[in-house]
């Protein structure tokens, strides 16, 4: 299982640096809506949907709502302080907040939303949505001065996420005693936390000295750890779902790797919190 890991993310690694580099905001947009796009047909299992046709018309609605909100917005004005944009990321911190309690208070918590399909499509709105609007927001940054600098602080989060991620991994299989959320993912430890965290650390100030980011450490610290915790909660609420549909993995998309949402299930989360607190708080 190791090795087409490996492989695959050999790959698609300098796919994703050539798409926030080299590929104009238009077609950066596009790129992103069909991973939303995919996501949304995933989510369709989360919820129930076993005929491929009914989940195929969730994600082709989920990437009309999309097109239509990007066609809302005026030319050459991304600003986050548009409706469009700010408002799903000001209601992202909300609805993780729900997650977060969600998912501590699983399985008493899925009493409510367990038989409603309605409610885990809405679920599924509020995580891809934000997410997509984050992507865009952030790619957007001050794009008129520097038409890399949104990709500096996309590149940075995924790093700062994958990180975490890997971090959380090695550092609970080596040291991992007491679990975290056990009945949402028995494989996770606070040690794995922590470890995470510490490597999140590491990889920001690393890329703070390095990389062009206008931003004071301590804002930049503060954005960083609060984005590091929502992507172990964006973990832990698609294993929650996951869990409650009986499925081990989203999708079959990308070897090794599961499908779209267990790739990005952690971004999900992060880059609409990281992106409301730089832009929208600090």
């Amino acid at each position: 299982m190791l090795k087409p890991r490996l492989i695959t993310a050999l790959i698609l690694i300098p796919m994703v640096i050539g798409v926030l580099f080299l590929l104009p905001p238009t077609a950066f947009a596009g790129v992103i809506l069909m991973v939303c796009m995919l996501a949304a047909w995933e989510w369709g299992q989360l919820a129930g949907f076993v005929n491929s046709g009914q989940r195929l018309c969730l994600a082709i609605l989920c990437g009309l709502l999309l097109v239509v909100m990007l066609l809302s917005i005026p030319r050459h004005q991304y600003s986050v302080d548009l409706l469009q944009i700010g408002i799903p990321l000001w209601i992202s911190l909300g609805w993780w907040l729900t997650a977060l309690i969600l998912v501590l208070t699983y399985p008493r918590s899925a009493v409510f939303w367990r038989n409603s399909r309605i409610l885990t499509i809405i679920f599924g709105v509020l995580t891809i949505v934000p997410f997509f609007c984050g992507m865009f927001a952030l790619r957007q940054y001050d794009y008129q001065q520097s038409h890399t600098a949104g990709a500096w602080w996309l590149l940075y989060l995924m790093l700062l996420v994958w990180g975490a991620d890997s971090g959380a991994y090695f550092f609970g299989k080596t040291f991992g005693k007491h679990k975290l959320v056990v009945k949402v993912s028995p494989a996770k430890t606070w040690e794995g936390l922590l470890g995470g965290l510490l490597t999140s650390a590491l990889i920001s100030c690393l890329f703070s000295h390095y990389a062009p980011l206008e931003l004071s450490h301590k804002k930049l610290l503060i954005c960083s750890v609060v984005a590091a915790l929502a992507s172990v909660l964006g973990d832990l609420s698609e294993s929650m779902f996951k869990r409650e549909a009986g499925i081990k993995d989203s999708g079959h998309l990308i070897p090794g790797h599961g499908g779209i949402l267990d790739r990005i299930d952690s971004l999900t989360a992060a880059v609409p919190v990281f992106t409301c607190l730089m832009l929208l708080v600090f």
